[in-house]
C-alpha cells in the first residue's frame, strides 16, 4: 500500500514508523492541505478479512487512520498528550483482529473499561470509526491485490455525543457532526458537538 499512496502524495509524504515486534505497521503520511496534517495510519490491517453483514459486502478489507493537526507534535513520543495515538491505533486493531470481528462506519466504543479522557488536553472518551470526511477525496478506496481497501477515521467523541448518537442514529449524528465543523482532524480546542448554542432574544 505503501507504493500506492506514494504515487497519491509523492515519496517524501510517506514514510514508515518503526514499531516493536507483534504489533501493526504504520505509515506517517504528510498531506500539504490548505491547512496540512499528518495521518498515522495502520498498514496491514487489511491482511485480516472482516466478517461484515451482507450489506456491507465489498468493506471487508480496511485500514485505521488518525488526522493529526499541523500543531501536534508526534515525534514528541514520550508526551502523553500526544503519544495516546499510537497506543490506541494499535488497539483498536488488535482487537478487531483478535476478536475476529468487524469494523464499519458509525461503530463506537469507550476509551478502555474507565472510559477515561485521552489526554490532559483532548477531553474525548470515546472513539467512532466513519468513512473519511475532510480525507474523503484523499483517502478513496485503494486497489491492492485483488483487494479493494477502504480507510476508517478515528474519530474521538465526548460522552454527550455518544448519547445523542445513541438516540437520534448515526445519520443524523454525522449531521451534527459536520455542521458544527467536525471532521476526523483531531482538536485538542473542541466543544461537543452537541453544546447548546445560545440565542439573543429580541426585546
Amino acid at each position: 500500500m505503501k507504493e500506492q499512496l506514494i504515487s497519491r502524495f509523492g515519496e517524501e509524504s510517506v514514510k514508515e514508523f518503526t514499531v516493536e515486534k507483534g504489533e501493526i505497521p504504520l505509515l506517517i503520511i504528510d498531506l500539504d492541505l490548505k491547512s496540512p496534517v499528518t495521518l498515522i495510519a495502520t498498514n496491514g490491517l487489511r491482511d485480516y478479512q472482516m466478517p461484515v453483514p451482507e450489506k456491507w459486502k465489498g468493506r471487508e478489507y480496511n485500514e485505521l487512520y488518525f488526522c493529526l493537526p499541523s500543531y501536534w507534535e508526534w515525534e514528541d513520543i514520550d508526551n502523553p498528550q500526544m503519544n495516546w495515538v499510537f497506543y490506541w491505533i494499535q488497539r483498536l486493531a488488535k482487537y478487531v483482529v483478535e476478536k475476529k470481528t468487524w469494523f464499519g462506519h458509525g461503530h463506537t466504543m469507550p476509551c478502555g473499561q474507565e472510559t477515561e479522557s485521552l489526554s490532559a488536553t483532548m477531553k474525548q472518551n470515546y472513539f467512532m470509526l466513519s468513512y473519511p470526511l475532510l480525507l474523503e477525496k484523499e483517502l478513496s478506496t485503494i486497489h491492492l491485490d485483488n483487494k479493494e481497501v477502504n480507510f476508517l477515521s478515528i474519530i474521538p467523541l465526548f460522552k454527550t455525543e455518544i448519547d445523542y448518537k445513541k438516540s437520534k442514529g448515526t445519520f443524523k449524528f454525522m449531521e451534527k457532526l459536520l455542521n458544527s465543523g467536525i471532521t476526523e482532524k483531531l482538536d485538542d480546542f473542541r466543544g461537543a458537538a452537541t453544546k447548546r448554542k445560545w440565542r439573543l432574544k429580541r426585546s
